[in-house]
């Protein structure tokens, strides 16, 4: 069983959750992933790692309640344990060789943006960061990301903090200014990604993404989070998360990861109205 040893709201529907897991805080590195269950017979969701200690053999990540088993999750307190927690997953983000980039996150995607960008400066590169969220009362580890860049830029889509608009605007902004990028990496909405992928072709700019589609299992096996990349299938658990942006078919990966959602609406209003009725 995995305990939760921490549990931090940092905006109303976005919460941190540190998990005791020493095995699994050991192997981990920027990028990878956990899938863990809420009870026996739950559904397995795929989380990013946000960070790792491997002293005190914990591994955090931060979920946004969004459907029904995160609204189980986020019914839980500190003590209580997760009947899995399964990981590392996936492949870690490269990180060697760069000197200049700019990491571009959307909303919660930002959690899972901040491990990548610190690995990045602990390696020495100059990073340059873009986030991106709904309102002011939505940012998240603003604090964390001035800290290891040199350039922060925050968008809301009200502009009721830093600069209006969608990052995609500042991050040209930030190329027309002559910033040249060895590398520019995305994590968000796939929407989001689709189009930070089309603002840098046209410069020529190796774009990155990190992949979440639908998953299960996280080995490979039941082929749910297949993708197109470059005309060949792969699958997001093994041979990603991360991608090159420029090769991802984003009609097929937006269509696919769109099926399920009138269920997942479903799910979460059921499990809302459970959880109020034990209350």
């Amino acid at each position: 069983m995995y305990k939760i040893v921490r549990k931090v709201e940092l905006r109303p529907m976005v919460t941190l959750y540190e998990i005791e897991a020493p095995l699994i805080a050991k192997k981990s590195h920027p990028g990878q992933f956990i899938i863990l269950r809420v009870d026996e017979g739950g559904e397995r969701i795929p989380i990013t790692i946000n960070s790792y200690d491997p002293e005190k053999g914990t591994v955090t990540i931060i979920v946004q309640t969004a459907g029904a088993t995160t609204e189980k999750l986020k019914a839980m307190k500190e003590g209580d344990c997760l009947a899995d927690f399964v990981g590392p997953l996936g492949k870690a983000t490269v990180i060697d060789g760069t000197k200049k980039v700019c990491i571009v996150g959307g909303g919660v995607g930002c959690a899972i943006a901040y491990p990548v960008l610190k690995a990045f400066h602990d390696a020495g590169a100059d990073v340059h960061a873009v986030v991106g969220f709904k309102s002011k009362d939505l940012v998240i580890l603003e604090d964390d990301f001035r800290a290891a860049t040199s350039v922060l830029k925050i968008c809301t889509d009200d502009g009721s903090y830093g600069q209006k608009g969608l990052v995609t605007d500042a991050l040209k902004e930030l190329i027309d200014a002559g910033n040249q990028y060895d590398e520019v990496f995305a994590v968000g909405p796939m929407v989001m990604m689709k189009f930070v992928s089309k603002t840098t072709e046209p410069y020529g700019i190796k774009t990155t993404v990190s992949m979440s589609p639908i998953m299960i299992d996280g080995t490979g096996m039941c082929g749910g989070c297949r993708l197109s990349v470059g005309g060949e299938m792969k699958f997001a658990c093994v041979d990603g998360p991360d991608f090159d942006g420029h090769q991802v078919d984003w009609d097929i990966a937006v269509k696919r990861n769109q099926m399920y959602h009138d269920w997942e609406l479903k799910k979460h209003e059921e499990t809302c109205n459970l959880l109020k009725k034990e209350a």
